[in-house]
């Protein structure tokens, strides 16, 4: 206040001071710590200068210790920069994990039983290691007759996959407007292209709460069986050898097969077979 023109005797007062305590500080010497400071406050401003004004306090403080071997705590690089009004570049945002585009409301409930083929359909991806790196496989199950009619095999878990195991699906049994396509909410399924190309065919898509594998059971209980059957019985040495293992558990051994308890121990084709043709 004294600096800015006001007399001491009011500026002291105002303050709750002593004049001649006013009068001992003008005339001493810097502190120490207030030296420190100042030597402290110039090496920042020349680190944060020389990272073109990127370094926060964490960096500029590391610089100090490990760059200019200047031994300083944390906080006070942290004071320091506040005051002379430095400051780092703001990381970008935290990457979460992508949710689905499309969500769609649980139309199953864990009701996986039905009367007719094509009412509903199941889905879901498996992977399995080999010596080139992972194989993913996505399934289409009729929850009826429980066969595979639709699969993809392929090096990564795209969106591409699991439409593609649609579409084969769609394609090779031309299913009426109505049957439902029963998902988890992995982002595959979430996607533009699978929930497109179901809606285009007339399907509507479902998808189970998050994190809970009895939302999905039937096809749960289908890879726990392959993974027995197939996956675990030997190592893999490359992804051609285990995508031709794979097509023949689904297309021949699962599909023509083997005898399954929940269809009276009739092969999936065996029990399609016997279903009533219906004339629309």
């Amino acid at each position: 206040m004294a600096a800015q023109g006001h007399a001491v005797q009011v500026a002291t007062r105002v303050l709750g001071t002593s004049e001649s305590g006013f009068y001992a500080w003008r005339t001493r010497a810097p502190s120490q710590r207030s030296i420190r400071h100042v030597i402290l406050t110039d090496a920042i401003r020349q680190i944060h200068a020389a990272s073109n004004g990127i370094y926060g306090a964490r960096r500029v403080h590391a610089e100090l210790a490990l760059g200019r071997d200047i031994q300083v705590w944390h906080g006070t690089v942290e004071m320091l920069m506040a005051r002379d009004g430095l400051r780092g570049v703001a990381g970008r945002p935290k990457w979460h994990r992508p949710h689905p585009d499309l969500i769609s409301a649980d139309l199953v409930d864990r009701q996986f039983r039905r009367d007719g083929l094509d009412q509903l359909w199941v889905t879901d991806i498996t992977e399995h290691p080999t010596g080139e790196g992972k194989v993913y496989c996505a399934v289409v199950l009729d929850a009826c007759s429980r066969r595979v009619v639709g699969w993809s095999i392929d090096s990564s878990p795209t969106a591409a996959l699991v439409t593609n195991a649609l579409g084969m699906a769609i394609d090779s049994r031309r299913p009426p407007a109505g049957t439902v396509i029963h998902s988890d909410h992995g982002v595959q399924f979430g996607s533009w292209a699978f929930t497109r190309r179901a809606r285009d065919s007339g399907l509507i898509p479902s998808m189970g709460s998050i994190g809970n594998c009895y939302d999905n059971a039937v096809i749960e209980s289908f890879w726990s069986r392959m993974q027995v059957e197939l996956l675990n019985r030997r190592r893999w040495r490359t992804r051609i050898e285990l995508a031709n293992a794979m097509f023949e558990y689904l297309e021949i051994f699962h599909n023509r097969q083997r005898r399954h308890s929940a269809i009276g121990w009739l092969t999936p084709i065996e029990f399609e077979n016997r279903q009533p043709i219906t004339v629309a």
